[in-house]
């Protein structure tokens, strides 16, 4: 049997880790700053992550959702409270694309409605109700075309608000920065005014942070940047540094009901291990504050940079937006100076370190694609 061939992928293969830096089966070391596209939070095979995962498979990796498991009351307790949320409640699955599908089905159950609200450039997953949400039509298959989903360009408050009015629209989901569109941060003013819509049409607001939570833009959760609370907030990426989990936080308001959410492999036993050992260094080591102050300098520092049209983020959630493709750029980083980046489109760069990243590893990257560039 071969592998379903989906991916074009890179003559590299990592066979080792330690936390920014990853080594391939020839024994060469790559300086890695995409993580996995944001996977890796708290860096590769970091020891108190590693100890948790041992220790827990050790003595159990799963059993069912059918008995109590006491580390997911420990992990909700810990996310709750390191996160801002307490009063929420914690729904754990395993993946981003799953917490969407979740977010978007819990939202219909509590209004009876079927509509979604979107945005352009907007990608929440590959399942069902998320692919529908995701704006790429080449990745949406005939099934998943239900006419569910509009999607608002920009931050056209206006049509936002012309769509709710008419009273059948479930949710409006967005994402805290957009992540594979290209780092587009939405302004806090925008993100005020949807809160501000959802509540008064009574609609569900979901805020999808499974690339831009966990730290990565300098607070827990990047829509805390404009000071307002959803309704749902999806995660995933960064929660387990590399153990598939996912989850969604769920405002007080919804009830739940026995049959309305489950999974099988959600809330396992090692991936909760996981979970948790992720809060427990991202606390120990004040790793949203690294990324806030480490994030700050270095895109001031990637301002010199030729050929750049924009810089966008927050932390250590980076687009550089260059005036031309960079699939050439993106070639000799990886290949000639070894060092891992993401894409979006032609022309960005995209940057998602582990948030252990230190000054010196974010200048290591700057000196080497000036120096490209300027070849």
């Amino acid at each position: 049997m071969k592998l379903f061939d989906v991916y074009p992928l890179f003559d590299i293969e990592p066979v080792k880790g330690l936390d920014c830096f990853v080594w391939d089966n020839n024994g060469t070391k790559y300086l890695d700053l995409y993580g996995g596209h944001a996977v890796i939070s708290i860096g590769h095979a970091h020891p108190h992550y590693v100890e948790r995962m041992s220790s827990q498979i050790s003595k159990l990796g799963f059993y069912s959702n059918s008995v109590q498991n006491s580390l997911q009351e420990q992990l909700a307790e810990k996310l709750g409270e390191m996160s801002g949320y307490p009063d929420y409640s914690l729904f754990l699955c395993n993946s981003g694309a799953e917490a969407n599908e979740n977010a978007l089905k819990l939202a219909s159950f509590h209004t009876g409605r079927s509509k979604v609200i979107a945005f352009r450039k907007a990608f929440h997953g590959r399942t069902s109700a998320a692919v529908e949400a995701t704006d790429n039509q080449s990745i949406i298959a005939p099934i998943n075309r239900n006419n569910h989903v509009t999607f608002v360009d920009g931050e056209d408050i206006v049509m936002v608000e012309q769509l709710l009015q008419a009273g059948d629209v479930a949710a409006v989901i967005i994402e805290g920065i957009v992540g594979i569109g290209g780092i587009f941060e939405p302004s806090a003013g925008f993100l005020q005014a949807l809160r501000e819509m959802c509540t008064k049409y009574n609609v569900v607001l979901i805020l999808d942070e499974i690339q831009s939570g966990y730290g990565r833009s300098g607070k827990f959760f990047a829509h805390q940047y404009a000071g307002i609370k959803p309704d749902i907030i999806s995660v995933a990426k960064g929660m387990g540094n590399g153990f598939p989990i996912g989850g969604i936080l769920i405002s007080p308001q919804f009830p739940a009901k026995y049959g309305m959410l489950g999974t099988t492999f959600g809330g396992n036993h090692l991936a909760c291990a996981a979970g948790l050992a992720v809060l427990e260094v991202m606390e120990k080591e004040n790793l949203t504050e690294n990324a806030a102050q480490v994030g700050e300098k270095w895109m001031k520092d990637l301002a010199t940079v030729p050929g750049l049209k924009e810089i966008r983020g927050k932390g250590l959630m980076i687009g550089l937006e260059f005036t031309k493709p960079i699939k050439a750029l993106r070639h000799s980083l990886l290949f000639t100076e070894k060092i891992f980046t993401g894409v979006s489109g032609s022309n960005v760069v995209r940057l998602l370190p582990p948030l252990t990243l230190t000054h010196d590893l974010a200048a290591i990257f700057t000196t080497a694609v000036i120096k490209t560039l300027e070849k």
